[in-house]
């Protein structure tokens, strides 16, 4: 249980709070690649730690990531113009480059002091993995960008959803860390099944290896965040052999799940705001027998544009028509009868409120992620309040593509931390926010 107090420490981004001020020292997913696929396309929309934005690739392919609103009057860029090397406001006719210039101040004289004097606020981007990232922190602290565990190389195939969550970035991750909830929760979407060994994909469900539902919980802290292995009985060979699922949190937005026979899954749970989220979930593989075509990912996950989502990625499903629920479906046997583990998943997550009152929690044994994930990010709030230190970005960070998560059924007698790090180096301990207690 957390007190209030340390609720809003550990929950609010915007503005000056402290978690809020380390997200933006990382690099950030603004949009998906896709929504600015073309020069001069349509500006989109984004929304980060309460910070509204406006992203658009111009005339030469440039992306640009602009304050929203116009500096002249306030209006809203995304409905711009874009043309020209430019973004040009609808209200007045002032047009921006990709770096914040001032390029025309139409309803203004030739050689206005203005032009000369003001910018519209600008952050680096950059593209990779399928996303434009931006970096929202203090331009002197900004690091070398890194691309992500799905994009190792170029020419890898991956497949991403993108949904909103109408709550708190904070209890969405706790979801993604509890490997617990999934045997019950996803169970039609993930049953037990005997004659495989490992999660194994189907095209409407990843059938397991197990049937058990308790998981024994083993915690190792490392210098991005912290790693967990979820030990289950297998259903053959429970004498000799345990079914094993590694997590990877990656502070402070990004969890590596177990993965399948045919692709690995990332998760980033970004915070729109205090109350808003963007999840997205990625699935990839580097062979390129493997993987999953994004047209087959979002109809697995329930999350296709305009059949499952709205434009703006909100959901069609939601707590106010009770996520059209099936109960004929739940008599038929379907555990939920919510369509989509990402709708299953928001479904617990929204109606936990807004923000979720730890302070009336019970964690019990399976818990222990969502528990340690507490006291790692409140004692790297602290620490940045203290000191300005950031999790996750000291000089012993390991590069997410190296990391792995792993699954399958191997002898007890195996080390689950040999398995699936990839090539994280041997012996890596934790940063001094993440050993900390809370």
């Amino acid at each position: 249980m957390l007190t209030p107090e340390q609720n809003d420490l550990l929950c609010r981004v915007e503005g000056g709070a402290p978690m809020g001020a380390i997200m933006r020292r990382h690099w950030l997913p603004v949009c998906l690649s896709e929504e600015v696929a073309h020069n001069d396309g349509p500006p989109v929309k984004s929304r980060l730690a309460g910070e509204d934005l406006v992203a658009f690739r111009d005339s030469s392919g440039r992306l640009g990531v602009l304050a929203e609103h116009c500096p002249h009057r306030g209006a809203s860029l995304v409905f711009g113009r874009n043309e020209q090397c430019g973004l040009r406001c609808l209200y007045h006719g002032w047009k921006f480059d990709v770096d914040g210039n001032i390029l025309e101040m139409a309803s203004e004289p030739d050689g206005a002091a203005l032009m000369k004097s003001l910018k519209q606020r600008s952050f680096p981007a950059r593209e990779a993995g399928g996303f434009v990232w931006a970096w929202l922190g203090p331009k002197e602290e900004m690091r070398e960008f890194e691309p992500p565990a799905w994009a190792p190389q170029p020419g890898i195939r991956y497949a991403i959803v993108k949904m909103h969550a109408a709550c708190n970035w904070a209890q969405v991750l706790e979801g993604s860390i509890d490997s617990a909830h999934s045997s019950s929760l996803h169970s039609t979407n993930m049953p037990a099944a005997e004659d495989v060994y490992g999660s194994t994909a189907t095209e409407d469900a990843w059938l397991r290896p197990s049937n058990d539902k308790a998981p024994r919980m083993q915690f190792e802290p490392t210098p991005y965040g912290f790693r967990y292995a979820a030990l289950r009985k297998p259903i053959k060979n429970a004498d000799t052999h345990v079914y094993v699922r590694t997590t990877l949190f990656v502070a402070p937005f990004t969890v590596l799940i177990p993965p399948n026979n045919r692709y690995r899954l990332a998760q980033m749970l970004v915070p729109i705001d205090d109350v808003n989220t963007m999840f997205y979930w990625i699935a990839w593989h580097p062979d390129p027998a493997k993987g999953i075509t994004q047209e087959a990912w979002r109809k697995f996950c329930g999350a296709t544009l305009g059949e499952d989502l709205n434009p703006d990625y909100t959901k069609k499903r939601t707590l106010a028509n009770r996520y059209l629920q099936d109960r004929d479906a739940m008599k038929r046997g379907d555990f939920t009868g919510i369509q989509g583990i990402p709708t299953q998943d928001m479904a617990m997550w929204e109606s936990m409120g807004p923000i979720a009152d730890r302070s009336k929690d019970h964690p019990g044994a399976s818990d222990m992620a969502v528990v340690q994930f507490r006291r790692i990010m409140l004692a790297a709030a602290r620490k940045f309040q203290e000191t300005g230190a950031v999790i996750g970005a000291g000089a012993n960070r390991v590069p997410h593509v190296q990391l792995a998560s792993f699954e399958g059924v191997v002898p007890k007698t195996t080390d689950w931390r040999t398995l699936g790090a990839g090539a994280e180096p041997a012996g890596a301990t934790a940063s001094p926010a993440a050993a900390s207690p809370a």
